[in-house]
């Protein structure tokens, strides 16, 4: 019988390897990859060694290294399971509707998701909400996080005043979601448990965890009860850097023997974002001619904050969408000589992107983004000279790729990144600027731990941390990347998803 998730194979058996800068002679011909001690201890051609101990079956299938979302709001997108699914609602008086037919939850509030009112005919306004929802609380979260949309009833819970929009953006929506996502531990750990494990099922090993709350806690409450699923690094806020400090987190520190569950960098979010209409750009949004966006946190404010992260062993993941929001972003690495990344880099001026590479700053970028938001894009960007989604050019000029979703943003399926990356569309349209797009090593290496700095070989004495697959990656067309089925996923040898 086949190992079960939870056991630790000693052997994949009848496995292909595939993955960028391969210094292995198998090829395409299938090999044994031997296991011992969470690494792997050994990789040969098939049956020319002896198959002791449990035997994983692959029958042909592909080996990769484990696959790693790098920018993840955990709560949030595990939540989306009991929240009503708005991204295709075309327009407010739709989705007002939608959302006054929805259950109401045990709270007593009623919550959808993503919409995209940047796209819609008619403008939200709370009484259009208030009619189709009436008394019952009602919240709608932008797909960007950025602004959220409440009726009358949702906005006297809040304390917040009944402004005729009825939407909130930035900080006061980003307060909405933390308080929408505080729920019962027990409750939101069994949403964050069904969500983990449906990430494995997807070939995950590892997420960053960026979570607006106090995430060294809660991870730490989660591995007591029992936790095992994948590897966490989570981050922190800078309302909670002193609470950090003072608790002696560095980047890096295990929360756990194991290592599994890891502090990471500290977030700071700097500028708005696309959808929101609040990116921090250079040139004005088309139709709003007085509108460049804003950068939510000072340059000066911004500096101080890196410097005594940087001085405590902390790491920095500053969110940058517009490219003045980018130069700022840059500019402070540069002055204080920290480490970390530049989370979405979404709109960069052509200057700015070999900065990444001489600041050793890590571009962490959310490929599907880019095929959500290419109409949007090429509407209200239409005015700016920087460089809309630049993965190609970052990748051209040696900065180190780290791919992730941003879920709830976009679903946690590092499969659907691939396939956006390598070809900048889906469902059959055109290549969006197919000169951004990337060659399928890259991409597959910018889904793994290190980034596409580090590559996507195997070889003996590496982590096993894998998963088996049906297809190979770097051969693969747009809609099979999306279709990938994962066998096998194995963190440190030991299954945690297995498909039999």
């Amino acid at each position: 019988m086949s190992p079960a998730s939870g056991e630790r194979p000693d052997v994949i058996a009848d496995v292909r390897l595939t993955g960028s800068d391969r210094l292995d002679p198998f090829g395409d011909e299938p090999v044994d990859v031997h296991l011992r001690d969470g690494v792997i201890s050994d990789i040969a051609p098939a049956g020319s060694l002896p198959r002791r101990g449990a035997v994983l079956e692959a029958d042909g299938a592909w080996l990769t290294r484990g696959l790693v979302d790098h920018h993840v709001h955990v709560v949030q997108w595990a939540l989306t399971a009991q929240r009503v699914a708005l991204g295709d609602a075309a327009g407010a008086a739709e989705a007002a509707a939608r959302m006054g037919a929805a259950p109401v939850l045990e709270d007593g509030r009623r919550v959808g998701t993503g919409m995209r009112d940047a796209f819609w005919p008619d403008a939200p306004s709370r009484s259009v909400l208030d009619a189709a929802t009436g008394d019952v609380p009602t919240y709608i979260i932008n797909a960007d996080v950025h602004s959220v949309w409440l009726n009358s009833a949702a906005l006297r819970r809040e304390g917040f005043p009944l402004d005729d929009s009825g939407m909130l953006r930035e900080e006061p929506a980003f307060e909405i979601s933390r308080r929408l996502n505080d729920v019962d531990p027990v409750v939101g750990d069994r949403y964050v448990a069904a969500a983990m494990r449906t990430a494995a099922a997807r070939g995950v090993t590892g997420i960053v965890d960026l979570d607006m709350a106090w995430n060294p806690g809660n991870w730490a409450r989660r591995l007591e009860t029992g936790f095992d699923t994948l590897r966490v690094t989570f981050g922190v806020y800078p309302a909670l850097l002193d609470a950090a400090i003072a608790a002696g987190l560095t980047t890096g520190d295990a929360l756990d023997p194991d290592g599994l569950v890891r502090m990471g960098s500290l977030k700071v979010i700097t500028d708005g974002s696309l959808g929101t209409r609040t990116a921090a750009c250079s040139h004005a949004y088309a139709g709003d001619p007085g509108n460049t966006g804003v950068l939510t946190i000072p340059p000066d404010e911004l500096l101080d904050l890196m410097t005594r992260a940087t001085g405590s062993g902390l790491s920095c993941a500053i969110h940058a969408i517009g490219d003045v929001a980018n130069s700022h972003a840059l500019d402070t690495f540069a002055a204080t000589g920290a480490t970390g990344t530049i989370e979405h880099a979404q709109l960069v001026a052509h200057a700015d992107l070999p900065r990444f590479t001489r600041l050793g700053v890590g571009a962490s970028v959310q490929p599907e983004h880019a095929v959500d938001d290419r109409d949007l894009s090429d509407s209200i960007w239409a005015g700016q000279t920087a460089m809309a989604y630049p993965l190609r050019a970052l990748a051209d000029v040696g900065a180190n790729l780290l791919f992730g979703s941003d879920a709830p943003v976009s679903p946690l399926d590092p499969w659907a990144a691939l396939s956006a990356a390598v070809h900048r569309t889906r469902d059959g349209r055109e290549a969006w600027h197919p000169d951004q797009t990337l060659d399928a090593a890259t991409a597959l290496a910018a889904s793994s731990a290190g980034g596409s700095a580090t590559g996507n070989d195997l070889a003996p004495g590496m982590l096993a941390d894998l998963a088996v697959i049906d297809r190979d990656p770097l051969t693969a067309g747009e809609q099979e990347l999306r279709a990938t089925r994962v066998a096998a996923t194995l963190v440190a040898g030991r299954l945690t998803h297995s498909a039999t």
